[in-house]
């Protein structure tokens, strides 16, 4: 049987490794099915704090494997309501709105299509300089059907998101720094390591309110603005209660915490 994900976890941090290289990645059923195991896994184990997303070989993904889409497409349940709004999607993970650990995509080589739409999934992006991304699949007439007409528009502006989603053009590294859809590139082969040291620092944190700060920012976007406050001060109010945060404060007092580096990239 074809391996094609590592799941890997070294201490509170888990890295998910695509491993169809020879295809750059590309999802077909038995990589969409692993993902949906591997991401509801992480999600459920209490030693999990962080998670990376990579690819091995020569990208990061390339997106749906199109040789094999209609294994893909599951007519079935498709348009079925609770496939849509409970359900996992074509690429077997980027419908899940219920994992509130913190998620970082490590990019490089190709990064489109589906691959785009995984790596927009996660909180943050890091890349390399080589790295490349795009909605590449306009020119097939394959939609974005993974999340990418929702949160691209979020992560980067309407204006920048009807270009990439319009033009079907690629832009670089530089430029997807310059316009928010990632946080950092590496001049390094890959993002791996930078996504290491990322997930180290925040691991190192406690993660009561990181995680419903999170959820706050996920279940309020969108919401009116009197709603969304209401979610984050419900959501807040576990964490001000809670005996982490009685610890934490008690580091204030004592000065453990101040002065210390805030960069995750130094």
């Amino acid at each position: 049987m074809e391996n094609v994900l590592d799941y890997q976890q070294e201490g509170p941090i888990v890295t998910i490794w695509l491993n169809r290289p020879e295809v750059h990645n590309a999802v077909n059923d038995a990589l969409a099915e692993a993902l949906r195991v591997a991401w509801t896994r992480f999600r459920d184990d209490e030693t999990a704090l962080v998670a990376i997303l990579a690819g091995r070989g020569p990208s990061f993904s390339s997106g749906a494997d199109l040789t094999q889409l209609e294994s893909l497409n599951r007519p079935d349940t498709y348009l079925n309501a609770d496939f849509i709004y409970r359900g996992t999607g074509y690429l077997g993970f980027t419908r899940m709105t219920d994992v509130f650990k913190p998620t970082i995509a490590a990019i490089h080589g190709y990064c489109v299509a589906g691959g785009l739409e995984m790596a927009l999934w996660c909180d943050i992006r890091l890349a390399t300089a080589n790295a490349r991304f795009g909605c590449l699949e306009r020119r097939w007439n394959v939609p974005l059907v993974d999340g990418g007409t929702q949160r691209l528009p979020r992560t980067i502006g309407w204006g920048r998101a009807m270009d990439l989603m319009l033009t079907g053009r690629e832009i670089d590294a530089e430029t997807a720094l310059a316009w928010g859809l990632v946080s950092a590139v590496t001049t390094e082969d890959t993002a791996y390591p930078m996504a290491r040291k990322w997930a180290r620092k925040i691991a190192d944190y406690p993660q009561g309110a990181l995680r419903t700060d999170k959820q706050a920012a996920m279940r309020g976007w969108g919401l009116p603005l009197e709603e969304a406050l209401r979610t984050e001060a419900m959501l807040g109010m576990t964490q001000l209660n809670s005996s982490e945060l009685t610890e934490g404060l008690q580091r204030f007092r004592t000065r453990q915490g101040k002065g210390a580096e805030s960069d995750a990239t130094d």
